[in-house]
């Protein structure tokens, strides 16, 4: 996913243009130009004169950056239970909406944090990726040590999850991932509600789209259970 209108001026929105499309500039291509003001010739720039400064992170920024990486995690890993517990189609395609969006959110969350020089959380599975490779130099932190965001399930909830199956593991799964999404959209409140937080254009957006699509992902799982009680 791209958020970069936020983060260029007027001048660079062409640029962002070709980002978004996928293009990459190259050298001895066409040059870069700066509208002029009306009735003046534009100036043609220098790729290093709009290389785009990435603003630096508050705290909270952050924090709340690594900690949805922990929080996603932990989703991912309720949708993998999944596969041999339950045969509801409806809810198996929805655990894996669930599943690729936050797993493709998860990789933009530790991009973001690389690009700013910030400490990377890391679960076992890409822990064990990265395993046999030169680590000298990767500012990263082990998940395991994070305490619970809010809305994740506790290790008791998360038990009774694997253990279940059938109509049961169904109920657990929406009543647990719908306390879960409520968790997330705490954590964009206490961001946005934090003085001088969310400032980051990028992130204001990824922010935004967190909340605008658990809260939808909500609305469908209590639908879901809704059912359940017919």
């Amino acid at each position: 996913m791209a958020f970069c209108t936020r983060a260029v001026s007027a001048p660079l929105l062409f640029v962002c243009a070709a980002i978004l499309s996928g293009q990459q500039p190259e050298s001895g291509t066409a040059p870069i130009v700066q509208p002029g003001a009306p009735g003046h010739d534009g100036k043609a720039l220098s790729p290093e004169s709009v290389r785009v400064t990435l603003r630096a992170p508050t705290r909270e920024d952050t924090d709340f950056m690594q900690g949805m990486i922990h929080h996603h995690s932990q989703a991912v890993e309720m949708t993998d239970l999944m596969r041999t517990r339950t045969r509801n189609k409806d809810l198996l395609a929805l655990g894996k909406r669930i599943s690729i969006s936050q797993t493709d959110e998860i990789k933009f969350m530790r991009q973001w944090l690389e690009e700013r020089g910030q400490a990377v959380p890391m679960d076992h599975a890409h822990m064990q990726h990265m395993a046999g490779m030169n680590m000298q130099g990767m500012n990263h932190m082990d998940m395991g040590s994070m305490p619970l965001m809010p809305g994740m399930l506790t290790p008791a909830q998360m038990q009774a999850l694997a253990k279940a199956s059938g109509k049961t593991f169904d109920h657990l799964f929406l009543t647990g991932m719908i306390q879960h999404h409520n968790g997330a959209l705490i954590m964009v409140k206490d961001l946005f509600d934090s003085p001088g937080a969310g400032q980051d254009g990028i992130l204001f957006d990824f922010a935004t789209d967190i909340d605008n699509t658990q809260r939808a992902e909500i609305e469908i799982m209590k639908g879901m259970l809704n059912k359940e009680k017919r």
